[in-house]
């Protein structure tokens, strides 16, 4: 039976909760709003299987570091990089997933702007859901088992997430899938859902009106100091660059982030196809994504450009840093 008694050891994955075949743990919150398993005693039958497939108890971990290849690329639709946080490139490969039959699992907003959870998509047209990055840690809810269920249906299924979910996916499959492909990113840490909700409520409150939309990385002042934008049911706006808004700076400057995301070691459980997302700049007026991946089966429509021996230098700088040296 998992118990967390340490919640430096706990980044609420939520594969315990997927795997549990008595449907006898619920993901509770703490004051910070992070959400932790908790096992009702009475109905568990202590199979351990909570245990077997936490990825940070069982460390199923695998080492792959010297499959990685990187690539920059971006969307060559404008108008998709505008809405994007960067350049676009998982819309390239959710819309290629979504052609060919399948599903996208990533991380919505909730209908009230405050809180995020994943969702699954299965039209083009509800990719927007699924676009732009979140700043506070998504609810990965059941749908471990929606992919689980769809894989084995023989559908592709393209999974989104940070690196800790990620993580918490393949423990929970316990195998690999060929119709299974993930995207995560490097991950700066996950927010305080609780900070995150008191903000809104706080910005709701100073604009007399519900929100409406949340843009965590608006390009009104450009890629490089993007801001959070806040649209309100009353047609007002809130927009403020990151250094000036309270909640990006807590965020930036780590002062609610879940300490387990700081601490654990997220490497991939799997020997698979895996592809990493994150954001660099090649130029003042251009931002593009990396992608680490290991094998050339899915991407070979992706815009893939050359570029000078400054970028291929930062990139190598970004596989180094983040990627090749254990934390």
């Amino acid at each position: 039976m998992i118990v967390v008694t340490d919640k430096s050891k706990c980044n609420g994955c939520h594969a315990c909760y997927n795997a549990c075949p008595k449907h006898c743990i619920e993901m509770k919150a703490d004051n910070l709003g992070f959400l932790y398993p908790v096992v009702n005693e009475v109905e568990c039958v202590n199979c351990n299987i909570c245990e077997k497939v936490c990825p940070i108890l069982s460390d199923r971990t695998k080492n792959t570091h010297a499959l990685q290849i990187g690539y920059a690329a971006y969307n060559s639709d404008e108008a998709i990089r505008l809405e994007s946080s960067s350049g676009g490139v998982f819309t390239l490969l959710a819309e290629y997933i979504l052609q060919n039959g399948g599903i996208v699992i990533g991380a919505s907003m909730k209908e009230d702007n405050k809180g995020v959870h994943h969702i699954v998509v299965d039209n083009i047209n509800d990719l927007e859901k699924l676009r732009t990055s979140k700043y506070v840690q998504s609810e990965i809810g059941n749908t471990y088992k929606k992919a689980q269920n769809a894989l084995k249906n023989g559908k592709l299924v393209l999974f989104t997430g940070t690196p800790c979910q990620i993580g918490g996916l393949y423990s929970y499959l316990g195998q690999d899938y060929d119709n299974l492909y993930t995207q995560d990113l490097i991950c700066h840490g996950v927010p305080s859902p609780y900070i995150w909700k008191k903000y809104v409520e706080m910005r709701e409150t100073q604009f007399a009106a519900k929100l409406r939309r949340t843009n965590f990385r608006h390009k009104k002042y450009g890629w490089n100091s993007f801001a959070l934008l806040l649209e309100f049911s009353n047609n007002k706006a809130y927009e403020e660059i990151n250094p000036k808004d309270l909640f990006l700076r807590g965020f930036l400057t780590n002062l609610y982030l879940r300490k387990a995301v700081m601490t654990v070691n997220s490497k991939p459980v799997t020997d698979k196809l895996i592809l990493l997302l994150l954001i660099f700049g090649a130029s003042e007026d251009l931002f593009l994504n990396l992608m680490i991946r290991k094998e050339h089966r899915l991407y070979g429509y992706i815009p893939i450009k050359e570029y000078s021996y400054l970028i291929k230098s930062r990139i190598r700088w970004y596989i180094k840093r983040f990627l090749l040296i254990p934390h």
